[in-house]
């Protein structure tokens, strides 16, 4: 019905008033039991090959929402429904932003992928925390413990010029002191490339800065960093070393998100139009250009550091076999976005489906027993069971 009906009627009219309609009606549906259970008769698939606990967080599949679709925490009652292990919502700043002016989303359907340009649009910690605090056990599962959905939040600068240098560090802690109490987990996103004063936290110096104040800060779970998709090998490894740095006493980062929105069009060998790319030049790319850059990413970091830290993959996941490339490449979750928007709600069930039958195909009986094995195979540490 998504693909011969609804997506080519949503496609036909401005993608952010659909991304807001549509997120309207999950809004709805998550507020009643009925539109709940409606919801996940067709759309929930679960199997216990699928379930995986990790960093002491039990997820019943390995599927994540990304950030960036829940930018204002609306939609934490209905994504269990659709069949998600997990969610990532906001980004959430210190302080709301309206977001950047004129149009902030185009869809780029050659390259199934979407050209970004919200600019950190949300409603600010004081609202998303009023938000949390409002939600019952119920509004989740109808498990008894909330937490059996897990909900992450990822926390960003709030994007206004004037709030940079110590002003900035002191905005990522003032939300992590307020938000992070609320969720399983916390991603520090230190690359979005749609900030107003066009700088990231990736620079060395910049994230020592911000890791000393939040080292300061009580850790209530594991804390991730989002990365851009399009570094250097030598800028992974700048990351990566000062991460080490404050994980020699505590284990500060767990791990790593990977990867951000790309503005380098220049090497994703985009087919869409030039009249296309320019609607909206300044914003950041997603989708199926993403997958190689970000698997390559989760790859390097999984063997550089012989999987110690947490790595949950994102971009370009649209299928299955994108999922699994990832989990292989050392990936313990994933994440998606424009695979959602392109696939419609049922494309989180076929995905879980079709890890299944790869598992099976390659005689893991468990999900966690697939993640980094295309390192370990080939560094022969680790060989698959046989299928039989």
């Amino acid at each position: 019905m998504y693909e011969s009906i609804l997506k080519p009627i949503f496609f036909k009219f401005d993608p952010e008033k659909v991304h807001d309609f549509v997120g309207s009606i999950g809004e709805t549906l998550g507020n009643f039991s009925l539109g709940r259970r409606l919801v996940a008769a067709f759309c929930r698939y679960e199997h216990p090959a699928l379930q995986t606990t990790v960093r002491g967080i039990h997820f019943a599949n390995p599927i994540g929402l990304g950030a960036g679709f829940d930018k204002e925490v609306h939609l934490t009652k209905i994504m269990p429904s659709v069949g998600f292990g997990f969610m990532e919502v906001g980004a959430i700043t210190h302080l709301p932003y309206e977001g950047n002016s004129g149009k902030r989303l185009a869809r780029l359907p050659k390259d199934q992928s979407l050209i970004v340009y919200y600019g950190l649009k949300n409603e600010g910690a004081d609202a998303v925390e009023r938000k949390m605090q409002s939600l019952s056990v119920s509004d989740f599962q109808q498990a008894a413990n909330a937490r059996a959905f897990p909900i992450g939040i990822n926390i960003a600068k709030t994007n206004r010029a004037d709030i940079k240098g110590d002003k900035s560090v002191e905005d990522y802690a003032l939300t992590y002191r307020q938000l992070a109490q609320y969720f399983s987990y916390v991603t520090l996103n230190i690359s979005c490339p749609n900030a107003a004063d066009g700088c990231t936290f990736q620079n060395p110096w910049m994230l020592d800065s911000l890791l000393v104040a939040i080292a300061k800060e009580k850790k209530y779970g594991p804390v991730f960093l989002k990365i851009s998709s399009h570094l250097t090998i030598k800028e992974v490894d700048d990351i990566l070393a000062v991460v080490e740095k404050y994980n020699k006493n505590i284990q500060l980062i767990d791990g790593f998100v990977v990867a951000n929105l790309s503005k380098r069009r220049d090497i994703l060998n985009l087919r869409s139009s030039a009249e296309q790319l320019n609607a909206i030049p300044e914003g950041g790319i997603s989708g199926r250009p993403m997958r190689d850059l970000s698997t390559n990413i989760v790859r390097h970091i999984y063997e550089k550091t012989k999987g110690k830290y947490t790595l949950i993959g994102l971009g370009g996941v649209f299928t299955a076999e994108d999922a699994y490339e990832k989990i292989k490449a050392g990936a313990s979750l994933v994440q998606m976005v424009t695979g959602l928007i392109y696939g419609g709600p049922m494309a989180v069930k076929r995905i879980n489906k079709g890890l299944v039958r790869l598992l099976k195909q390659d005689g893991y009986r468990n999900i966690s027993e697939a993640v980094g094995t295309e390192i370990k195979d080939r560094c022969g540490i680790l060989k698959p069971l046989s299928a039989a």
